[in-house]
């Protein structure tokens, strides 16, 4: 994979760019997301967008449920998006044992994308990717700006030059490939550490993944609705050939193709769950069956163990077992929320907030990580920090703080930028959509 689901510091899975942790922070120490339909949202705007939430209408067979929004999956795809965040800043390995998000992320945009494939396929590829790109455009431009005042020269890197460089520059722009970045800029006593691209590009092999899965769909649908369940598992027999070295493909390639399979199988689990395959299958051997599967993950984990020990996405047979299993008892225990419950009511708006903005948050927060160094490092010239043992204090909760940091700047990112999102939905703007209604308020105070 290239840039994946990975923490500065840790190794990148399936062949991605190593991350470098920033210079300054040594001492002390990478939907719906694109694809969700456009239904109302709890405060009275469509959640359909790139980042919208789930739609929970009911699906063939799938039994009785209340048409309306599930949020029992905005709440695991907000999960999945925190769990993304803390595990790039901290690179804790369990992290992707305990909750497998990107596995639980293409489940949930399967389970959109099945249920949008009752309109016709052209359109609803068509709406997807109009939906996709906006948001990567602004981020692009954002991030090459960066890199030719940086002094990148795209025709003198060694790895991109020529003309099959600039062929990749298209991938800045539509994600069929992985764009280009000098693996070095800058240097390591500057503002920023000098592997500070390959970071911020970290985000960009998911979208790579997700187009090519939406364009698949149609395809992959109509397979699973004749044989389902040789679909199903073809891709855990795909990963096991070449996600084991049985069969090597070498470069972006490769890291594509592994991808598919890695993941195939929760994309599909998302075609199951709506079209209530799932639901068919007794509870007791769904679960056993997901247990001996997540078993057989953790085994050859530990028998392919890389640098960062227990790290799922360095082991793509473990990561593509371990998460199937998870997805399936997700949906097995799925309850039908129209509303969030009992004392995860008081979250809602964040639930909300989070899914009408997943792509901006996806897409931004490597970067943002990035930027809590230098305003950190700021705190070291303060006059209270000229002893050790202040500096010292610093040092040693140096990554909590960035933790702390980040999340005002991805507050400011939403402000700044998310409303693309509703541009790229044919929709209007909106700043903060966390399903509050404020005009109604306003109109009532009047």
């Amino acid at each position: 994979m290239t840039t994946h689901d990975y923490t500065v510091g840790a190794t990148p899975p399936f062949g991605a760019p190593r991350v470098g942790v920033p210079a300054s922070a040594s001492a002390s120490a990478s939907a719906p997301v694109p694809g969700v339909d456009r239904v109302p949202s709890p405060g009275g705007g469509p959640g359909g967008t790139p980042g919208g939430a789930s739609a929970g209408a009911p699906s063939a067979g799938a039994g009785t449920k209340k048409p309306g929004r599930d949020r029992y999956l905005d709440l695991l795809r907000s999960i999945a998006l925190v769990r993304v965040v803390v595990y790039h800043l901290f690179g804790w390995a369990w992290l992707t044992i305990l909750f497998p998000s990107m596995g639980v992320m293409f489940a949930l945009a399967g389970s959109l994308m099945a249920r949008s494939l009752k309109r016709p396929a052209w359109g609803v590829i068509r709406g997807r990717v109009r939906r996709l790109l906006p948001p990567l455009w602004v981020f692009s431009a954002v991030m090459l700006t960066l890199l030719f005042a940086g002094g990148w020269d795209l025709s003198k890197d060694p790895d991109h030059g020529g003309t099959w460089g600039l062929i990749e520059m298209v991938n800045y722009v539509i994600p069929l490939g992985a764009p280009p970045f000098p693996w070095s800029i800058g240097s390591k006593s500057g503002l920023l550490e000098n592997t500070w691209a390959v970071q911020s590009a970290g985000p960009l092999w998911y979208l790579r993944a997700y187009l090519w899965f939406v364009i698949a769909s149609p395809l992959l649908l109509w397979a699973f609705r004749r044989a389902p369940w040789p679909t199903l598992l073809a891709p855990l027999a795909l990963t096991a050939v070449v996600g084991t070295g049985v069969v090597n493909i070498p470069g972006e390639t490769g890291n594509a193709v592994t991808d598919f399979t890695v993941f195939g199988g929760c994309w599909v689990l998302g075609f199951a769950h709506h079209e209530g395959v799932l639901a068919k299958v007794p509870r007791y051997l769904a679960i056993s069956c997901s247990a001996l599967l997540m078993a057989f993950g953790l085994w050859w984990a530990s028998g392919h163990l890389g640098a960062d020990g227990w790290d799922l996405n360095d082991i793509p047979l473990a990561q593509a077992t371990w998460s199937f299993g998870f997805v399936v008892i997700l949906l097995q225990y799925a309850p039908s929320w129209q509303e969030l419950p009992g004392r995860l009511a008081k979250w809602d708006k964040l639930v909300t907030l989070s899914n009408n903005r997943a792509v901006t948050i996806y897409l931004w927060h490597n970067m943002l990580i990035m930027a809590t160094v230098p305003i950190i490092d700021l705190a070291y010239s303060l006059p209270f920090m000229e002893g050790e043992g202040a500096t010292s204090i610093l040092d040693t909760t140096y990554n909590l703080w960035m933790f702390v940091l980040v999340w005002p700047l991805i507050a400011l990112a939403i402000l700044c930028v998310g409303w693309v999102e509703d541009l790229a939905a044919q929709r209007r703007p909106r700043l903060w959509p966390d399903g509050a209604k404020r005009g109604s308020a306003r109109s009532r105070r009047k």
